[in-house]
């Protein structure tokens, strides 16, 4: 087993994790409509919050986690 998996707490280490990558994913978004409608500060801020509520929304649903849809029996 690698580390990751036998550390308390590596759930909320992969969940910030992917958190982190919507906040990203979010940001570049907003960064190309600011440059487009000329507001590039406002877009990186409201596409980071959008990257926040979309990583904390799938992040709680549990969503991007490929163990759990995994067959047991496979």
């Amino acid at each position: 087993m690698a580390e990751s998996e036998t550390t308390p707490g590596s759930d909320a280490k992969k969940k910030a994790d992917a958190l982190g990558v919507w906040i990203a994913i979010g940001a570049g978004v907003g960064l190309t409509f600011g440059v487009i409608f000329g507001q590039i500060a406002l877009g990186i801020a409201l596409g980071a919050g959008v990257g926040v509520v979309i990583g904390s929304v799938l992040a709680s649903r549990g969503h991007g986690r490929r163990a759990d849809r995994r067959d047991p029996d496979a």
